[in-house]
């Protein structure tokens, strides 16, 4: 896998906050609630601001209870489960997101394939994480910033589902962030992880998401600016490795065929 870029580098990082990014945001919300899409479903922008679409089948992996279908439902704008449940199978959710490139100033419409399977499945059935795993570019390692075993499974995590498939992109994602003065996982443990493997690491928040003025709806425009780091660091990540593959960037030199 090609080195990671530095955040930022690829995708114009506050874009989405811009006149602009929030006129393309417009296309996957309606009356500010975002919009659910199918896996045949896209937005539908007007003529004038037609882009390109790039499509990625992401898998979401790691240990029963750490927010797996939680974090795929912040990033889809949808309702979080407020107790857990073991995913039951194979769980598909399709999530948009419109991203400005710093070099060529293009915006593209980033399409991503969540792909979550409850962890008493994938050992159950055999079958399960191969069909996760296939034709997947992106994986997403989470852990429990509660859940001190979560994050020391992470080795074996990254061994068992990245260790056939050097191209694809890894990322490490800790839950529950907002609860970190309880955390199990101190700051000098992130600090060597991540110099030990070289991967990003984000944080994110398992709080409720705000509300519209009728206190039930998801303010989708809320929920966005909530989770557009983690949005825009799958489309950096994602983007670079396809330069990479394609060419048009050079490789790290451990990548290299000697």
């Amino acid at each position: 896998m090609a080195r990671p870029p530095t955040p930022g580098s690829v995708v114009v990082p506050d874009w989405h906050e811009s006149p602009e990014g929030k006129e393309y945001l417009a296309c996957i919300l309606r009356k500010n609630r975002r919009r659910v899409f199918g896996l045949l479903e896209r937005p539908v922008l007007p003529p004038p601001v037609a882009i390109d679409t790039a499509s990625y089948k992401i898998f979401v992996s790691g240990r029963s209870g750490v927010g797996k279908t939680a974090l795929v439902a912040k990033l889809a704008g949808l309702e979080v489960p407020v107790v857990h449940h073991e995913t039951p199978g194979i769980q598909t959710t399709v999530v948009f997101w419109p991203a400005k490139l710093q070099a060529s100033n293009r915006v593209v419409m980033f399409r991503f394939e969540f792909w979550d399977c409850g962890e008493c499945a994938l050992k159950k059935f055999d079958h399960m994480l191969p069909a996760c795993q296939e034709k997947a570019d992106a994986f997403l390692f989470l852990f429990s910033f509660t859940d001190r075993a979560s994050f020391e499974d992470l080795p074996g995590q990254l061994a068992r589902v990245a260790r056939d498939a050097p191209g694809v992109v890894r990322m490490v994602i800790g839950s529950k962030f907002d609860q970190y003065m309880h955390t199990d996982v101190p700051e000098r443990d992130l600090t060597a992880f991540r110099q030990a493997w070289e991967l990003p690491l984000l944080r994110v928040k398992s709080v409720p998401g705000r509300r519209l003025a009728d206190g039930r709806t998801l303010d989708g425009r809320a929920g966005l600016a909530d989770v557009a780091h983690v949005l825009n660091g799958l489309a950096e990540q994602l983007w670079h490795q396809d330069q990479v593959a394609a060419g048009l960037l050079p490789r790290s030199p451990e990548d290299t065929p000697s």
